[in-house]
């Protein structure tokens, strides 16, 4: 009977893992077509991308509850209640990513209905870049309780920060000089914006990698050395 019980804990935990899994795979392909879209100045993506949204909450409810199942019934040991708190709050920042990726999607309907911008934006290029890299490794490492990628993760989000900066004291300038295109500029303002908020939220994830493999929160205080655990 013993052997039955943690049989079935194991398949729970498990099934667990698998959802959040799945929902860092749709909040990935969110975050993909509203980065292609703004790089070909194409609405397309726009529709499919606000239709997953309604998906990815739904697996953070089902998450949530599966968490609280667990901690309810199962009353898990210190590392599986690491592991069941670390996904409550994964999660959450997961569905705020997809928040801010649908948020970009219909600020790109309102920017593919005006002229294109006359000059290529790199800070946003650059900012795109980042934080699909930064969401990918994090989801990477926390499938693998994965330290030092999580760290790595964590470091990151300060370039994100800075190629916003840069982005926006140039666009105000550009404001200035072609007030023409002043919602154009004000649109990629917003994304900008939102795309720094994923960083933010890959970079909370990475925390939460860190929680689970140390045992230790490093919101609020310096990272050290990977531990050896």
């Amino acid at each position: 009977m013993r052997e039955h019980v943690s049989g079935q804990y194991d398949a729970e935990l498990d099934e667990l893992r698998a959802m959040v899994t799945e929902m860092g795979g749709l909040v990935e392909r969110q975050l993909s077509a509203v980065c292609e879209g703004l790089a070909t100045w194409n609405a397309d993506p726009a529709e499919p991308v606000i239709a997953l949204d309604k998906a990815v909450n739904r697996l953070e409810v089902r998450i949530d509850d599966a968490c609280t199942h667990i901690i309810a019934k199962r009353q898990p040991t210190a590392s599986d209640l690491r592991l069941v708190m670390s996904i409550v709050k994964a999660i959450t920042d997961l569905e705020r990513i997809g928040d801010e990726t649908t948020r970009i999607a219909k600020m790109l309907e309102t920017l593919c209905a005006l002229p294109p911008l006359r000059d290529p934006l790199p800070e946003l290029t650059e900012m795109m870049t980042r934080v699909q890299s930064m969401l990918a490794d994090a989801l990477n490492a926390f499938v693998r309780v994965d330290e030092a990628r999580a760290l790595d993760v964590i470091t990151r989000d300060r370039s994100v920060d800075r190629a916003y900066q840069a982005l926006v004291e140039r666009l105000l300038g550009e404001m200035e000089a072609h007030p023409a295109q002043l919602r154009s500029y004000h649109n990629v303002i917003w994304c900008a914006r939102s795309f720094e908020r994923i960083g933010d939220h890959a970079k909370n994830v990475g925390e939460y990698i860190i929680y689970l493999a140390r045992g230790q929160d490093v919101r609020h205080q310096g990272l050290g050395a990977p531990s050896d655990r």
